[in-house]
């Protein structure tokens, strides 16, 4: 889309809109796919050693789990963080220990995030834990054996734009240099809240079109250099799909370089089961900008 044409959901009716910006108006059996990674998530959460509930800040959602994964020699593990979706507004950690159980027998460390939720906090809220939580890992992970230098970040759905925001974060504003993150992979994200505006979603995010813009991040420059891969399911709406498409021409634009996957035959709720695949294009990625084969 050119950056001076009136934006793709201008002129659509709401139920179309409803369709196309509510994956779970798109997906009414969303509920299924959580239902069908149950059983290896319980797997996960049994067998791996785990430290669950480490604050990073006093709001009772700050909270994280690490799964460290066993060192090999005297190098520290690398580390894979990953940003559950929900809208901005649902799900925990609890339900993503499989990401954990997929990763921590190849030997990477994996660290499953909380974070703050509308309609309790707002948006800015939900932006300023996702940072808080990197901030922490960047700090601490070493503590439990991780690299702290090139840490991998995944997240799906409000995830992948939380991801996002780390990216668009000014941290040598904090004194931090910006290279600690090696590697993102965004998964059927949406960088540009505005359309939410529109969705009944928008009963618990209050957004305006004021706190949309700010944390639009199809408009604020990318600060960190490293590895993006982008993608979605092609039964997605295609609206949807158009925000993968629009942030990595945005990212190019910036001299980054995305490369951006659309998979025949993933949904946007049940395209993260890739995790459980372990020649997945999710887990190809992961590997790969873990450092292993």
């Amino acid at each position: 889309m050119h950056r001076d044409a009136p934006p793709l959901w201008a002129g659509l009716d709401p139920q179309e809109h409803e369709l196309q910006y509510n994956p779970q108006a798109a997906f009414p059996d969303f509920n299924a796919s959580q239902a069908e990674r149950a059983t290896a998530n319980e797997q996960a959460r049994a067998a791996l050693t785990s430290i669950r509930d480490v604050p990073y800040g006093d709001h009772p959602l700050r909270r994280l789990d690490i799964y460290p994964a066993e060192r090999r020699g005297e190098a520290p593990a690398p580390v894979h963080v990953f940003l559950h979706g929900g809208y901005w507004r649902a799900q925990d950690k609890e339900n993503f220990a499989f990401v954990a159980g997929a990763l921590v027998p190849l030997g990477i460390t994996t660290v499953v995030i909380n974070y703050e939720l509308c309609p309790a906090s707002t948006l800015d809220g939900v932006v300023e834990s996702a940072i808080a939580a990197a901030r922490w890992i960047r700090g601490h992970i070493g503590e439990h054996g991780g690299d702290a230098s090139a840490l991998v970040l995944s997240g799906h759905s409000a995830g992948a734009h939380l991801a996002a925001e780390i990216f668009a974060h000014n941290w040598a504003e904090e004194g931090i240099a910006p290279d600690f993150v090696g590697g993102a992979i965004l998964i059927s994200g949406i960088y540009d809240p505005t359309p939410a505006i529109a969705t009944t979603v928008n009963a618990q995010l209050a957004l305006d079109d004021t706190i949309a813009r700010r944390h639009n991040v199809e408009i604020r420059s990318p600060l960190m250099r490293s590895r993006v891969a982008i993608l979605a399911g092609s039964r997605e709406p295609w609206h949807w799909i158009d925000q993968s498409f629009r942030y990595a021409h945005h990212l190019h634009r910036h001299g980054l370089e995305p490369e951006v996957h659309v998979m025949p035959g993933w949904g946007h709720f049940d395209i993260i089961r890739q995790y459980l695949e372990p020649e997945s294009p999710i887990m190809r990625l992961a590997r790969h900008y873990a450092g292993q084969p």
